[in-house]
């Protein structure tokens, strides 16, 4: 079941929103109040959480609150990475979320928190230790980035480059399994915090991994999963069915959709992370999604298509591979 929308990921970062383009992030604020109310209109009971912001950083928030976005979501969240990219110490987390308290009454929810194996396998084991330490108990949702290794091949949606040291290599390094399959030091230990602890495992389009994912998520224990729906994957063909076949797949689990990624072809720059040339049409998209996985009761269970836009219509388990 669908049990949260998310708005956008970590639009203070510019590998997901540009400051260029956007660089008071007004656009960003009616673009994100457009979709809550999108979403409020088709299923009114369903929570919309603010995308999680990364860095932490409570001057970011208290400029949504200005621009009256908090008055549209539910829920705000956080993303954290002290031992990979974060200018903080790990032991600082309470420090960070008691910013945000600072800033907002509204539930927080940490939907991405992870340590790679860049450098060694044991950094990722000891960090999900403290992690679990610091943070189960303390807010409401908490979100293991991730399940898998990003494939070499696939690349990283971040603009780090590789002269930047190891920034950019890390984000092929976060996952609880190897790009192969193949299980590290961390996965058992990961095991014995759910289901407190849930997932964040994005889906690339038709990923080959979705059936063996599910298949692990389950033997791990997870109930708790964020995942994402492209709007930019929307414009290709059979999009839907790839769609209709991911969320079909994950089912089981309580999700957290986040909606994200601008189409080129509707961006005010050609990139994902530009803030669209009409924000009504990533409002349109976020009803077309909720009506389709999250309908309220009394939305149909499928938008019409005179209701798209008409861009819009162009603790003990195996721990072994799944056989």
């Amino acid at each position: 079941m669908i049990e949260a929308a998310m708005i956008w990921n970590e639009p203070n970062n510019k590998s997901h929103w540009d400051p260029e383009i956007d660089p008071d992030w007004s656009r960003f604020a009616h673009m994100a109040k457009l979709a809550a109310n999108a979403i409020r209109d088709i299923n009114p009971g369903l929570r919309r959480v603010l995308g999680g912001i990364s860095p932490i950083d409570p001057d970011f928030m208290a400029l949504m609150k200005s621009y009256g976005v908090l008055d549209h979501v539910d829920a705000v969240a956080v993303h954290g990475f002290p031992l990979d990219w974060n200018l903080w110490q790990i032991e600082e987390w309470p420090l960070r979320l008691a910013e945000i308290r600072a800033v907002t009454d509204l539930p927080i929810w940490i939907s991405e928190v992870g340590v790679s194996t860049f450098g060694a396998e044991e950094v990722q084991l000891w960090g999900l230790q403290k992690t679990a330490e610091l943070l189960k108990g303390k807010v409401e949702r908490i979100q293991w980035y991730s399940l898998y290794d990003l494939p070499r091949a696939w690349g990283a949606t971040t603009r780090h480059k590789e002269a930047e040291g190891s920034s950019y290599y890390r984000h092929f390094h976060m996952g609880l399994l190897r790009e192969d399959g193949m299980p590290k030091l961390a996965l058992e230990e990961f095991a014995r915090h759910t289901p407190e602890i849930g997932l964040v495992q994005w889906f690339h389009f038709e990923d080959p991994r979705l059936d063996d994912a599910v298949s692990w998520m389950k033997r791990l224990g997870v109930t708790h999963l964020r995942t994402g729906l492209s709007w930019a994957d929307r414009f290709r063909p059979n999009a839907l069915a790839w769609f209709d076949r991911q969320m079909a797949a994950l089912e089981e689990f309580d999700v957290t959709i986040t909606f994200c990624f601008t189409p080129e072809h509707r961006g005010m720059a050609p990139h994902h992370t530009s803030a669209p040339v009409m924000p009504e049409e990533f409002a349109d998209f976020c009803a077309e999604m909720t009506g389709r996985y999250a309908p309220g009761s009394s939305s149909l269970d499928v938008l019409p298509e005179s209701a798209i836009s008409g861009q819009m219509r162009e603790t003990s388990f195996p721990i072994q591979p799944r056989e």
